[in-house]
């Protein structure tokens, strides 16, 4: 059974006060990481709305680094080189789940390398149930040493406490 926190207007706000939390909890380490926070997420679902803004909220009301690809990353930057370390870096994951999320081989890859790497994540599901998330097509391109990892990671994060988010609600 998934235990998620209801959506409301202020999930934003819940999210970023877990996250302060766990920033606080955390020991200082002497290498400056390139991010405080990872934020995972399919761009396509939600990176107009949820990931952007709580990109902004981290960025601007906690003073922590937010790692959000549209923002951190330029034209010609290659993929895996910037996000793999921001990952492995950062203190805390911010996993946001939407309906495409599984479709995308990148969202996984991020989610399973976190789990590897050990981070807390705090998972935001928005528009999306925990138990809807699976990797949907097992025929698509990814390898089978992938998949078993992409699933053992949704299988994680479904069974952590997170948040629920929905957009028609706000």
């Amino acid at each position: 059974m998934q235990r998620s926190i209801s959506s409301s207007s202020s999930t934003t706000k819940n999210v970023c006060n877990q996250i302060l939390r766990l920033e606080r909890q955390l020991k200082p380490e002497k290498y400056q990481a390139p991010c405080d926070v990872f934020i995972n997420h399919r761009g396509i679902d939600t990176k107009r709305n949820v990931a952007g803004l709580l990109y902004e909220h981290i960025r601007n009301n906690l003073g922590l680094r937010p790692f959000l690809d549209s923002k951190n990353m330029k034209p010609g930057d290659k993929l895996f080189h910037k996000i793999d370390p921001a990952i492995r870096h950062c203190k805390i994951g911010l996993a946001i789940f939407s309906p495409q999320y599984c479709d995308s081989y990148f969202c996984l890859h991020e989610l399973s390398l976190m789990m590897e790497s050990k981070k807390r994540i705090i998972p935001v599901f928005c528009d999306v149930k925990p138990s809807e998330l699976a990797v949907k097509d097992l025929n698509v391109n990814f390898p089978n040493m992938d998949l078993e990892k992409f699933n053992l990671a949704l299988e994680e994060a479904k069974y952590t406490v997170g948040l629920t988010f929905d957009t028609l609600k706000g």
